[in-house]
């Protein structure tokens, strides 16, 4: 049952596509009038886009009946994939959530160096963000926006943390070419992903990108999660942080 819950919306799409493959491929060898199926591979999309929305044969009683069902297998897919992101892009995370007392970990640092968080617990207030990898764009994006922000989280007395899979080596090229300005720890075998119940994105394919925001108490303030939207963990960080007293 932890599985099924833990992996619901691949079930879902696995199970709503397996049909929608059917009657598509069905619906294009209709339009393209072919019993090859060749033709599910083609990079041949025009007509089956105008039996799809129009009717180009009318009298086709087997053409109006697959095109009906592929317009409605196809529909539900998409609410799905609008529900999808949704309600797994939000402020909104597994395990450590908002009230919760962030857990002691440590790790080594882009220098080789070993970063404890009890040493700043409790002395600052802490960003600590969750990104896929290093050098893709998205992670990237988000982590020079953190840089170029630098200052104004200094201002706040914030300490910016970026935790992710690779190695030390991998994290010390990737702050260098950025000329990443904060820290950035080791998470090789995902154990303090893990424990703070960080989630999975695009159906359990991609590591979680999600950033904690904890204050000088060691409470969790708040709690953002996007995949997509990069950018917008420096701001909501920054919101929060601007609220504090």
């Amino acid at each position: 049952m932890t599985f099924i819950m833990n992996n619901i919306w691949l079930i879902l799409f696995i199970a709503w596509g397996l049909p929608l493959s059917i009657y598509r491929s069905k619906f294009r060898k209709i339009v393209y009038q072919t019993d090859s199926w060749v033709i599910n591979i083609k990079p041949v999309f025009l007509k089956e886009i105008r039996g799809l929305v129009g009717n180009i044969y009318p009298d086709n009683h087997s053409y109006r009946k697959f095109r009906n069902f592929y317009r409605f297998y196809l529909a539900v897919y998409l609410v799905l994939f609008i529900c999808y992101f949704n309600l797994s892009d939000g402020s909104n995370s597994g395990v450590v959530g908002v009230g919760s007392t962030v857990p002691a970990f440590t790790l080594k640092d882009q220098n080789g160096q070993t970063f404890n968080l009890d040493a700043v617990k409790g002395k600052k207030n802490l960003v600590i963000y969750f990104y896929p990898k290093d050098e893709t764009p998205g992670c990237t994006k988000e982590a020079c926006s953190f840089r170029d922000q630098y200052e104004v989280f200094r201002q706040q007395d914030a300490l910016i943390i970026g935790i992710s899979a690779q190695s030390v080596q991998s994290h010390l090229e990737f702050s260098r070419k950025h000329r990443l300005n904060y820290t950035l720890l080791s998470d090789e075998g995902n154990t303090v992903r893990k424990l703070f119940g960080v989630p999975a994105s695009f159906f359990g394919l991609l590591p979680g990108r999600v950033t904690y925001i904890v204050d000088k108490d060691g409470k969790v303030l708040f709690v953002f999660n996007s995949q997509l939207n990069a950018g917008k963990h420096i701001e909501e960080a920054l919101r929060i942080l601007k609220g504090l007293k």
